[in-house]
């Protein structure tokens, strides 16, 4: 079978990749060696932030992003009809708490930072920020606004973008595993081989998160991708009592480290459904999916400092996934460096879900030669940054 692009994964992020490049004109195949939105999409919280980036090549993509799922979510409401399963986007905002006075300090600096750099942020008073969360701690010593913040389900958003990226006339094999390149005499690659045979295109992307790497590595390209575990406590259904999306002022901290040790901070948001997400965690320990309850203690701990009602609430379930980190905490988007067709869409760390519209529109225009609306050298794979920590060949 042939065809103008190959996408390997097909999570939100190789879902957004192939609808938008099927919505240009290209013949697409997504290939999953399981079912579509099986892996880390499905063990996402669903977040759309730009309260925890940085000033710079994270804030800006960030924000690109974010204009544009306000715009799918009409989009694809509208092409979908009323028989598809809401997004549940909302731009609910963010809520970023110190409860501490070493942590107001770095929290002000940063918000202000982002503030000058043209992100809405609101820095509130203690009371202000007892209105917008009446349940908050009163301990809390400073609290910043971040209106821009939102949610999405990520299951449904990657099945509606897939569905979409269907529409517009993309092949989607699921339980489909890539086994090897397809390469021209000269070595440049052109497809790829998979258990459904083999499929040729001139362009190959691979967006298969935190196993990433291992694609890369079959077709020949070494990239620095590795997985960073996080897990989630799910409280049963209650009335909604928490409005925005809220965490501690240490998440920031912890998104940004390179540490291998384990790091929890409190991050907490009410569903549609009625239930609460407590997060976050993050720890290196490849791809063990081991259940680890000190992690959820800590978690819980954390939790209740912020929202003291949570400690009589019941929790349902838990469940863990593998966020694919890179050194430099910014995702690779564009061709690889050294392996010509090959294109990546990856490493977006916890960020892939309000990512994954921005990186399809980067990507689309460098495979069709355009000059993309954020510049992409920052997230290109053989940026300097990479090449100084050894992690591309």
């Amino acid at each position: 079978m042939d065809c103008d692009v190959v996408v390997v994964g097909a999570g939100i992020v190789g879902s957004a990749c192939a609808r938008t490049l099927a919505r240009a004109g290209l013949s697409v195949t997504v290939v999953d060696r399981g079912a579509a939105a099986g892996g880390t999409t499905a063990h996402g919280e669903g977040n759309l932030l730009v309260s925890d980036k940085r000033p710079g090549a994270e804030l800006d993509i960030a924000q690109y992003s974010a204009r544009l799922w306000r715009e799918l979510s009409v989009e694809l409401a509208d092409e979908l009809g009323p028989g598809f399963p809401s997004l549940e986007f909302e731009e609910k905002g963010g809520l970023v708490v110190a409860t501490e006075e070493r942590g107001a300090g770095p929290l002000l600096e940063l918000a202000e930072s982002q503030r000058q750099a043209g992100a809405r942020v609101r820095v509130l008073t203690a009371s202000e920020a007892l209105r917008l969360e009446p349940e908050l701690t009163p301990s809390a010593v400073a609290a910043v606004h971040y209106p821009e913040d939102g949610q999405v389900q990520p299951v449904i958003a990657a099945e509606a973008l897939l569905a979409s990226a269907r529409r517009a006339g993309a092949r989607i094999l699921p339980h489909t595993e890539v086994t090897g390149p397809v390469l021209t005499e000269s070595g440049e690659l052109t497809g790829v081989q998979s258990t459904a045979g083999t499929i040729r295109a001139p362009h190959v992307v691979v967006a298969a998160g935190p196993w990433s790497a291992r694609v890369a590595s079959s077709l020949g390209a070494t990239i620095p991708v590795v997985p960073r575990r996080g897990m989630v406590l799910v409280t049963t259904r209650m009335r909604h009592r928490i409005f925005r999306k809220v965490y501690d002022a240490d998440y920031v901290g912890a998104v940004g480290s390179n540490g291998s040790e384990l790091q929890t901070s409190s991050v907490i948001e009410s569903t549609a459904s009625g239930t609460v997400l407590i997060g976050s965690s993050r720890q290196m320990i490849g791809f063990d999916d081991r259940l680890r309850v000190n992690v959820l203690e800590e978690l819980a701990l954390k939790a209740t400092q912020l929202f003291p009602f949570l400690r009589m609430a019941s929790v349902m379930r838990v469940y863990g996934g593998f966020r694919p980190f890179t050194p430099d905490h910014l995702p690779l988007i564009g061709p690889d460096a050294m392996v010509p067709g090959l294109w990546h869409a990856n490493g977006h760390e916890g960020a892939g879900i309000g990512l994954a519209p921005a990186t399809a529109e980067i990507l689309g225009a460098l495979i069709r030669r355009e000059s993309p609306a954020v510049a992409a050298a920052p997230y290109l794979p053989g940026r300097p940054a990479l090449a100084s920590v050894g992690g591309v060949r």
